[in-house]
């Protein structure tokens, strides 16, 4: 597998890798500037850039370029962790959907069309108002970060999961028809063996393609639900909900919603070429491999 002549793919592999290192290494980058990027100060609101403060500072006063990092780890950490969860779904259903056919095939390929068919904005949007103390979450865990940060991953990998089941699913229908199938078979290997042992390795290029499209979705769907509000909960920090924050200072201080803004655009068009350029370096039949 190489992307070497698709020139955005590799542009966009070291952007995306090295916004990944400046996100995880974000804690000790603070630290070794000295500054806590939570902690407010009234008295240095709004600064330009400087040798101190890199980007200036936000409207409460905390450093620009670390709320930029901290919301980068966590809109990244629901871009892949959601992806992950949705291929992880889409491809045991569509696995079993291709491998046994009839009527579990239909059933499970009817209920992707109906999600598919369900208008995912509002759907999503009504799923993260839903109050977590509700429906029998303890106070102190419905307000903690972490329940925050899992539950908008749960609620995005719902709903992101069809088009790895569906390309399974393909997938399988042909593979399922080969020689080294039908071989395991006639060696009385199980069907669940023959199912996540031969046939969904031999899928893994689409699968790989698919989930890699997906994570720029999820990040661009996570960010506008912490821009509604109903994502990623202050103080923790997130590219959408700094967006939220800065709308109100667009006339004023536009680099506040200049930044996260830039970042959510670049960082979803990175993961596209991205996508491409696997797609390129995995599939036989494309014109860039030749």
């Amino acid at each position: 597998m190489t992307m070497k002549g698709h020139r955005p793919a590799q542009v966009s592999a070291l952007f995306l890798a090295l916004l990944l290192v400046l996100a995880l290494a974000a804690p000790w980058i603070a630290d070794a500037r000295g500054i806590d990027p939570t902690m407010t100060d009234l008295l240095r609101r709004k600064e330009p850039p400087s040798a101190h403060f890199w980007l200036g500072t936000d409207d409460l006063g905390r450093d620009l370029l670390q709320r930029l990092l901290d919301g980068g780890r966590v809109s990244l950490l629901v871009g892949f962790a959601g992806a992950l969860l949705s291929a992880a779904i889409g491809a045991a259903i569509g696995v079993f959907a291709g491998y046994y056919g009839g009527r579990l095939d239909a059933v499970l390929m009817r209920v992707t069309d109906g999600v598919i068919a369900l208008p995912l904005l509002p759907l999503v949007i009504v799923l993260a108002a839903v109050d977590p103390q509700k429906i029998g979450i303890p106070q102190a865990i419905a307000q903690s970060e972490t329940f925050s940060l899992w539950r908008i991953v749960a609620i995005v990998s719902l709903m992101g999961w069809t088009t790895v089941a569906r390309l399974v699913r393909a997938a399988t229908l042909s593979l399922k028809a080969q020689d080294f199938t039908r071989a395991a078979q006639a060696l009385g290997a199980r069907p669940l063996r023959i199912m996540f042992r031969h046939i969904l390795p031999n899928a893994m290029g689409s699968l790989v393609v698919a989930t890699t499209l997906s994570i720029g979705g999820l990040i661009l769907l996570e960010s506008t639900l912490s821009f509604l509000g109903l994502g990623i909960q202050a103080p923790a920090a997130s590219w959408g909900n700094m967006l939220t924050n800065a709308q109100e200072l667009l006339q004023e201080t536009p680099v506040l919603a200049l930044w996260p803004g830039l970042l959510i655009f670049l960082t979803v068009i990175a993961f596209n070429f991205l996508g491409d350029g696997l797609q390129d370096a995995l599939d036989p039949r494309s014109e860039r491999r030749a």
